[in-house]
């Protein structure tokens, strides 16, 4: 792998940026921000927004791209509003409570959006705003949440604990897998894109690897300070995790 080189340097936000993500279907990236707006950019040419979006009342922690139409973008803030923007209107279309910390779209399908509010994970229905489910084992606040590939689990991340839910055909919502936090706090996570029943843990300078099957676990030593997110790749088969040390890391 060629060195990673900056194509663009994305700089109008007026305070700390919390999250970026990738339309699955185009150029565009959409980023959040303490400054109550998201903005969406062109990656092929990064030096101007394409729309920059008000309206939060409090600092917007995290964003989501809806997987199949180009148009949809959902954010939230710390006053647990959840907003649905337009792009080509440039507007805000829909807006309830229920996402605080993190806030994201059923993958390939669309049809569920996973919210993180407090020690609770609440599931939407995209189309109407109705929330389906209230996951509430979580005795701590939810730092992080991810689905598989396939759509049908969500992993829920508190600094003590990790919970699977079973969303897919037959799924109600159940907890089908636990993990407490044995020493070294828990704070973002990501399936694995090769083996289906391994998640990734990302803690304080380590990585927790949890066979879901066997229900097992090991650490690695991987940053010198908070693992913060974590992204997986199918293509490649690759894990990346960002951390507080200032470093990306890629595993494979």
């Amino acid at each position: 792998m060629d060195n990673l080189k900056a194509k663009g340097s994305l700089e109008e936000h007026s305070f700390l940026i919390t999250d970026v993500r990738f339309s699955p279907n185009s150029t565009r990236l959409a980023t959040s921000s303490f400054d109550r707006t998201v903005k969406v950019w062109d990656a092929d040419n990064p030096n101007y927004t394409l729309r920059t979006f008000s309206g939060h009342t409090g600092s917007v922690m995290s964003l989501d791209f809806h997987p199949n139409n180009e148009d949809l973008i959902c954010s939230c803030d710390g006053e647990s509003e959840v907003r649905y923007w337009s792009v080509n209107q440039g507007a805000c279309t829909r807006y309830f409570k229920g996402g605080m910390s993190q806030v994201r779209f059923q993958p390939r399908l669309g049809r569920y959006l996973a919210a993180a509010a407090e020690n609770v994970v609440s599931i939407f229905d995209v189309e109407t705003g109705t929330c389906l489910h209230s996951l509430q084992r979580h005795t701590k606040p939810v730092h992080s949440v991810c689905w598989d590939a396939k759509g049908n689990y969500v992993a829920s991340v508190s600094e003590d604990s990790v919970r699977v839910w079973n969303l897919g055909s037959g799924g109600d919502g159940e907890c089908v897998h636990e993990l407490n936090c044995s020493g070294n706090k828990f704070h973002s996570c990501v399936f694995h894109p090769k083996y289906q029943s391994l998640l990734v843990i990302g803690c304080y300078q380590s990585l927790e690897l949890w066979n879901m099957a066997e229900n097992k676990s090991m650490t690695i030593p991987a940053h010198d300070g908070l693992i913060a997110a974590l992204a997986a790749s199918e293509a490649t088969g690759m894990v990346a995790s960002a951390s507080h040390d200032k470093s990306v890391k890629l595993w494979k």
